[in-house]
């Protein structure tokens, strides 16, 4: 975190270009630089840098990059009820672009509340329940780091869960994870975050070149 300013410097003086921002860096970056795209002014969170005229410029590529990936796999989320796990760095990207895209409904469930409240403080429309209750819904999105390590645990019972929903999970390595085994195994659409991925760094790649 001490090295963040250093790097920004150097971006201002153009040694380096432009830069991709992962967790956990995606807000702390905010302060050192010197404007933000629309973008990244609304989501509050900054993955993509770059230099302009002796300034250093946050911009956010999640949003679109959530939202190509999303029509990539051919499914359409207006006037769907989505669910999110999670309150992280990408979730208020997520939000955007659902919101963009026409979701009927967000709902947002997160281990600590108060997060998931600080969201809500932003995005007036959230629907917060708490960590272990499953409610209706069309999609619902793990943006947890929970489903990396096989004694994981998401507390959902799949087996209460409709068939035909979409389960998509930020995490593409590993390629499947637990989240997603479990719901192919009760008859639900599941795609990783891979395609979210590649477009949020093919748009920072048109930033740069």
């Amino acid at each position: 975190e001490e090295d963040i300013k250093y790097l920004i410097s150097d971006i201002k003086n153009e040694k380096i270009r432009g830069i991709n921002v992962t967790v956990p860096f995606k807000k702390t970056t905010i302060p050192f630089l010197d404007k933000l795209s629309p973008e990244a002014n609304e989501s509050q969170s900054v993955n993509t840098i770059y230099s302009q005229a002796g300034k250093a410029i946050g911009h956010n590529t999640d949003i679109s990059g959530f939202e190509l990936g999303v029509k990539y796999c051919k499914y359409d989320v207006k006037n769907k009820t989505v669910f999110i796990l999670g309150a992280g760095g990408v979730v208020s990207s997520i939000i955007i672009a659902l919101k963009k895209m026409g979701a009927a409904k967000i709902i947002i469930s997160n281990r600590t509340k108060s997060k998931a409240e600080d969201l809500k403080n932003v995005f007036k429309e959230l629907e917060i329940i708490n960590w272990g209750e499953t409610p209706k819904f069309d999609m619902i999105i793990n943006a947890t780091s929970i489903g990396l390590k096989n004694e994981d645990g998401i507390k959902l019972d799949y087996s209460q869960i409709e068939p035909n929903k979409f389960f998509y999970d930020v995490i593409y390595n590993p390629r499947e994870t637990i989240f997603l085994k479990r719901a192919k195994l009760f008859g639900n659409k599941t795609e990783n975050g891979k395609m979210m991925f590649i477009y949020q760094a093919h748009q920072a790649f048109t930033i740069w070149h």
